[in-house]
């Protein structure tokens, strides 16, 4: 049986997301038809964009529904950048946190290259906190050009959660839009779109028990946005295509009950985080803890979010060893051209690129059990000794 420690990739459907899926799975209808199945499925869909809202602290006018939380990074990207840049040709800059996932960090460098924009790094404090003023400090240098300010609302890797709100004043004092990747967060920690004053927010259904393949950008009726693919004219005339209902109306399903049991969900995963970061230290106590850490937040990091590095070792071999083991986690390498990269959130972080490639990520979520961090804590001492002889003997 594996321990199943990668929830941050994705996490199991919940039972009731699943269910709300299969039921709409059996009717059909589209949504955009005006007969009498079209507008059954208009209904689910407009239903749900409801619930989803609700949930999130939005109006459901704002729920833009696309493929996941790429598309909607993407769309939140380029769509403002060009729509900003159209309006002011002076709007050339972006400023991003060095620690984005790459659906942000490759909209941006797709722009660099090929639309003419320049960008403005945030770069983190060692425990990867975007600093409010370091978003000022950037913004204030050039204001008028600036087109669009992103920082994720919780990191992907490290766990940690930014001060997303204080960003947002922030950009609002100079007329200026921010979006937050929030894929990480919802269902998480608490997220409130309309109290966070963020104008674009990207949100998946698979990060928190929904389905793969439908998500959301939530984007405030006032902000301007240049679609990226044509053709009906759905969701606002920003997102063309053929609605999902049965994944939209799980991803609701899902969003309803991970945000409403967050309170004590999070407490609990947050009590076998600690667990197993304490005890792996323990057994190695050289590991470190990439991210800010204090046993039992719940609000500075994600509940879920254990994140070690691992002296002497290859992420990579750690995974493979602890996969063998039955054991599934990640790392925060990437792969090119098929060697393996050291996480560019660990570097941004000032973390040197030997010890950055020693990562492992371990993510708790709903379906997690103490039993699944026994069986980590069991499979690591062989899998840390084993990965160590092998740097030993490659680098000899």
């Amino acid at each position: 049986m594996t321990a199943y420690l990668d929830h941050a990739a994705t996490t199991p459907m919940l039972p009731s997301a699943i269910a709300a899926m299969t039921e709409q799975l059996a009717v059909v209808g589209n949504a955009s038809s005006l007969h009498r199945t079209g507008r059954a499925a208009r209904r689910v869909v407009e239903e749900s964009r409801e619930r989803i809202a609700r949930s999130i602290g939005a109006r459901p006018s704002e729920v833009v529904f696309t493929s996941g939380g790429t598309e909607a990074d993407n769309l939140a990207v380029k769509g403002t950048y060009r729509a900003r840049h159209e309006a002011d040709p002076r709007r050339v800059r972006l400023l991003v946190g060095a620690t984005e996932h790459h659906a942000v960090l490759d909209s941006v460098e797709y722009l660099v290259a090929h639309e003419g924009a320049t960008v403005t790094w945030l770069e983190p404090t060692p425990e990867g906190v975007v600093e409010p003023e370091t978003v000022r400090a950037a913004i204030e240098s050039d204001p008028g050009s600036v087109a669009l300010v992103s920082v994720m609302w919780a990191n992907n890797e490290v766990g940690v959660v930014q001060d997303v709100p204080a960003m947002a004043a922030i950009a609002h004092e100079h007329g200026i839009p921010l979006h937050t990747d929030a894929v990480q967060a919802v269902g998480h920690v608490p997220v409130d779109f309309a109290e966070s004053g963020v104008d674009l927010m990207s949100v998946t259904a698979h990060k928190l028990g929904g389905p793969i393949g439908v998500g959301a950008l939530v984007a405030r009726r006032d902000v301007r946005l240049l679609p990226l693919s044509h053709g009906g004219g759905q969701e606002r005339q920003l997102r063309s295509g053929t609605l999902d209902a049965p994944a939209i109306v799980a991803f609701a399903a899902a969003v309803d009950e991970s945000v409403a049991a967050m309170p004590a969900e999070a407490a609990r995963v947050a009590a076998l985080r600690d667990e197993l970061i304490t005890r792996a230290r323990q057994i190695a106590p050289d590991i470190r803890v990439g991210g800010r850490w204090t046993p039992g937040d719940t609000t500075g990091r994600l509940p879920g979010n254990s994140h070690l590095l691992v002296p002497g070792c290859d992420g990579d071999s750690l995974l493979y060893l602890l996969d063998a083991a039955g054991v599934s986690c990640s790392t925060g390498s990437a792969c090119q051209a098929g060697v393996p990269q050291p996480s560019h959130v660990l570097l941004a972080m000032g973390v040197p690129e030997a010890d950055a490639r020693g990562a492992l990520r371990l993510t708790l979520g709903h379906s997690s059990t103490r039993a699944d961090v026994e069986a980590f804590l069991a499979a690591l001492p062989a899998a840390i000794d084993r990965a160590r002889r092998a740097r030993v003997a490659t680098a000899s």
